[in-house]
């Protein structure tokens, strides 16, 4: 942190502190931060200012931030009783007050999963959940580990620095949703490049909107193609279960529910991926024997918690005027809700909360929600991670960084974080590998 980010933490912390007395409504901090990782930004938001913020995000658009252990959980329970995720309950959606082209629109406002409530949420949470059962997503071990190691058999060629992002935790996660949903391999890296421009603050209105129309373009392309030539993939299959009850599922349903498995389904674990590695690179004490599975899962959990890719969750609006941890919240106004800040929160998880531990006591944390809204990806992610690590170690035991850990570049988003490269030494093979 510079001097001059020091010396306004402690003006803040003052107003803040003032701000949940309620004496003053203090002025909202921007984020992001100019040179300070979004993750940084809500950890010193929290540490300097207490459970609840008020924010400013690009745009100029005027939200909170619940960004303690308590406070996110305190909203995350309440979902459909006293929160909504339905823009139709944030009045500054629809009176002008957050602009018609805000590039993030389109997350907060799809008609998809993430913005509904009650029956509509339960109905489309169970139709998807068929794709992520803990049957089938077992089923799919062979399947990534063959995946995995044929990634990893290419690496070597890239010669000594490689970019292990480009070549091994992009491709796998991109790999693995896009042949369960039957999306042909050609055709998958424009997926990325979409939800990179959907994803990223630094994308203009007119990106945003270029990109949203496009994907949204070709999923409804591709739906068509797939009713025309279906296969054994679960795109063919939310087909057949429309034509054979189409009054649970339409077409605007449907096509929605793919742009949802398909960003989601990869962008989350790309990100968790190369944070792990990040955070064993810095402690190779801590990287367990290429075998020893139950050790592997307790990495995946710490990475989850200290390292996770989600950061904030957009949006939440009270159904009415809330108290959340000692500061009210007016009904309507939209919630930020920082999962990276309730699990590295000193108040849960001790002094040392922002420390990568793999030996740390189990304890419950955030890193896919929690309530109704859980993660319906969370036993695929787990699978994904605890595969893809414990192969690369075990094929190069001695990988390392190439570039100091204050040199990685991150993806600049509000949303999810990760390295935009991650140059690695991969060391000698394991010649049992």
């Amino acid at each position: 942190m510079t001097m001059k980010q020091a010396g306004s933490g402690r003006w803040l912390s003052g107003q803040l502190k003032s701000l949940r007395h309620g004496r003053l409504r203090m002025e909202p901090l921007q984020i992001p931060v100019p040179g300070e990782r979004t993750s940084q930004t809500i950890r010193r938001f929290r540490d300097e200012g207490g459970p609840v913020v008020p924010i400013e995000l690009p745009g100029k658009v005027h939200a909170w931030m619940v960004a303690s252990y308590e406070s996110v959980s305190e909203v995350l329970l309440n979902d459909g009783t006293l929160f909504s995720k339905n823009s139709r309950n944030c009045p500054a959606m629809h009176d002008g007050t957050i602009p018609p082209d805000w590039p993030l629109r389109q997350l907060v406002e799809g008609d998809h999963l993430l913005t509904k409530d009650g029956d509509d949420h339960r109905r489309l949470r169970g139709l998807i959940n068929r794709a992520f059962t803990p049957a089938r997503v077992a089923a799919m071990a062979p399947r990534i580990q063959e995946m995995t190691d044929g990634l990893l058999d290419g690496l070597a060629a890239e010669g000594e620095v490689v970019d292990l992002v480009r070549h091994f935790s992009e491709p796998l996660p991109i790999a693995v949703i896009c042949e369960l949903f039957g999306v042909p391999e050609e055709e998958r890296y424009q997926l990325r490049e979409w939800t990179n421009v959907l994803l990223f603050h630094t994308a203009s209105p007119e990106q945003a909107a270029a990109a949203a129309q496009a994907m949204l373009g070709y999923l409804a392309a591709f739906i068509e193609r797939r009713r025309a030539e279906p296969g054994d993939d679960l795109t063919s299959g939310l087909i057949q279960a429309q034509e054979d009850d189409g009054d649970r599922l339409s077409d605007n349903e449907m096509l929605w529910i793919l742009w949802l498995v398909l960003v989601a389904g990869h962008e989350t674990t790309v990100h968790l991926i190369a944070n792990a590695v990040i955070a064993l690179c810095a402690h190779p004490a801590q990287v367990p024997a290429a075998g020893d599975q139950d050790s592997w899962a307790k990495v995946v959990e710490e990475a989850l918690r200290s390292r996770n890719s989600v950061l904030n969750v957009m949006f939440r609006y009270p159904l009415e005027d809330v108290q959340v941890a000692g500061t009210k919240i007016p009904a309507g106004e939209p919630i930020v809700v920082a999962l990276d800040g309730a699990d590295t929160d000193p108040a849960r998880y001790g002094t040392d909360a922002a420390r990568f531990d793999a030996s740390r006591e189990p304890d419950a944390h955030v890193g896919f929600g929690r309530g109704p809204h859980f993660c319906l990806g969370a036993p695929l992610a787990r699978l994904e991670m605890r595969i893809a690590l414990s192969a690369l170690f075990g094929r190069y035991p001695g990988l390392r960084l190439a570039v100091g850990v204050d040199e990685i570049a991150y993806t600049p988003s509000l949303i999810t974080e990760g390295p935009m490269t991650l140059p690695v030494v991969l060391g000698p093979r394991n010649p049992g590998s």
